[in-house]
C-alpha cells in the first residue's frame, strides 16, 4: 500500500460520530419541511381577514352581554375563527342562538373570498358576567383565528342591537 491509499484506509475506521450529529439534524429538518408542506400550509395564499360592522350590546342591568361582527376574508384561502376575548369585558365564548336554544359554538369557518355575519338570532360572543358598560364607551376585542392568528377591534358599546 503507498501513504496515499494507507491516509484513506485510515480515514474509514474513524469514528462517525462527529458526522451522524449534523445527518440527524438535516434529515429531521427535511422531514419537518416535508410534513409542513403536506400540511398545505407551505406556500399558498393565506387568508386576508378583517373585521367590520363591531358592536357590543351592553343592556342596562343585564347579566351578560353579547358583541357582534362581520369578518371578511379577502384572501385565496379560508381559516377558522377559534375564539374572541377582551381584557376589558370578561369572560367570553362563542355561541349560537335558535327558537329556544343556546349553543357553545367551538370554531367558525371562514371561507375564502367570503364572510361570516354575527347578528341577533344567530352567531354571536357573550361575554359572561360583563363590567359595567356604558353605551358609547368603545372595548378592545380580539378574535384568534387558526391562521391570521389576533386580529384586534375597536367594539363600540350599545344599549340595544340594531
Amino acid at each position: 500500500m503507498t501513504w496515499n491509499t494507507r491516509r484513506i484506509a485510515a480515514s474509514f475506521r474513524r469514528p462517525a460520530g462527529p458526522v451522524l450529529a449534523p445527518l440527524a439534524a438535516c434529515a429531521g429538518a427535511l422531514a419537518l419541511l416535508v410534513v409542513y408542506a403536506e400540511s398545505g400550509a407551505a406556500g399558498g395564499a393565506p387568508p386576508r381577514i378583517s373585521v367590520v360592522d363591531a358592536r357590543l350590546v351592553a343592556p342596562p342591568g343585564a347579566a351578560s352581554a353579547i358583541a357582534y361582527f362581520e369578518i371578511r376574508n379577502g384572501g385565496a384561502a379560508g381559516d377558522t375563527l377559534l375564539h374572541a376575548d377582551s381584557p376589558a369585558a370578561g369572560i367570553s365564548m362563542i355561541r349560537t342562538t335558535g327558537p329556544g336554544r343556546t349553543e357553545r359554538v367551538r370554531s367558525v369557518r371562514v371561507p375564502a373570498g367570503g364572510r361570516v355575519r354575527m347578528a341577533p338570532g344567530g352567531l354571536g360572543v357573550v361575554i359572561l358576567d360583563p363590567p359595567a358598560l356604558a353605551p358609547g364607551a368603545v372595548v378592545d376585542y380580539n378574535l384568534w383565528f387558526r391562521y391570521a392568528g389576533r386580529v384586534s377591534v375597536r367594539t363600540p358599546v350599545v344599549a340595544s342591537p340594531r
